[in-house]
């Protein structure tokens, strides 16, 4: 990794291959989802709750059920309508930098300038000839944003949604047929019942503080696991 501040002098003709595939990183059976993107995501994903190797809650969307296996992915790209904005940033990163003055520290665009998707010769330009941000460019300001207030708001989402006693591990058994057959371990969704209990005070922090949306697309997006099973089946049948 070779991760610098970028800048429109020493990066002017930097370019970036857009799209989705195995030489970037895509075959990935689960990909990291932030509370700013949980709604887009649940049209396409199941969101699982997993604990990192802190023991802190995580959201993940379930993309495959074996090892290094993305169902969204194939030799045309990533086929969903949302595509988790860890996977869209590609190179960027969010750092947060210091003024001279030591004032509030300010978040500042990262490249790597070793990933596979960085060139000088192909994919989107970074800069219009007068230094600008091109669209490209501005469309990862915007998706790094959703990252850097995601991971923001995660930490005290799910200790308002564990202090509510919301979370709760799940088991999870995929049947494909009699012999195939995917148990998920270690993963923990949200309880329905109980978050359609809670009253009072804490309802209203819960809606006020827009986690109340957040809970319900979590929900919601379990019925998405029908559709990664279909997913399956249709590529099982191709490799048969």
């Amino acid at each position: 990794m070779n991760r610098v501040l970028l800048n429109n002098v020493d990066h002017a003709d930097l370019r970036v291959i857009v799209g989705h595939g195995v030489a970037f990183g895509d075959a990935i059976n689960q990909a990291l989802l932030l509370p700013t993107e949980f709604e887009a995501a649940q049209r396409e994903y199941p969101i699982l709750i997993r604990k990192d190797p802190a023991g802190a809650y995580q959201a993940v969307a379930l993309l495959g059920l074996d090892r290094d296996e993305n169902l969204f992915l194939d030799e045309t790209g990533w086929n969903a309508r949302y595509i988790p904005a860890a996977q869209r940033r590609g190179p960027f990163s969010i750092a947060l930098q210091h003024d001279a003055r030591g004032g509030q520290p300010r978040p500042m665009i990262h490249v790597d300038l070793d990933h596979p998707r960085v060139s000088h010769s192909e994919g989107e330009r970074l800069f219009l000839p007068a230094g600008g941000a091109a669209p490209y460019l501005q469309d990862i300001n915007r998706t790094l944003g959703v990252i850097h207030e995601g991971l923001e708001v995660t930490g005290p989402m799910f200790a308002a949604f564990d202090e509510l006693g919301l979370i709760e591990p799940v088991d999870i058994e995929i049947k494909l047929d009699d012999h195939k057959i995917y148990e998920l371990p270690d993963v923990f969704t949200l309880a329905p019942d109980r978050l359609a209990a809670v009253t009072g005070s804490d309802l209203e922090r819960l809606h006020q503080s827009g986690l109340l949306r957040a809970a319900w697309a979590v929900i919601a997006s379990m019925g998405n696991i029908e559709d990664l099973i279909a997913r399956k089946n249709r590529r099982r049948a191709l490799l048969a």
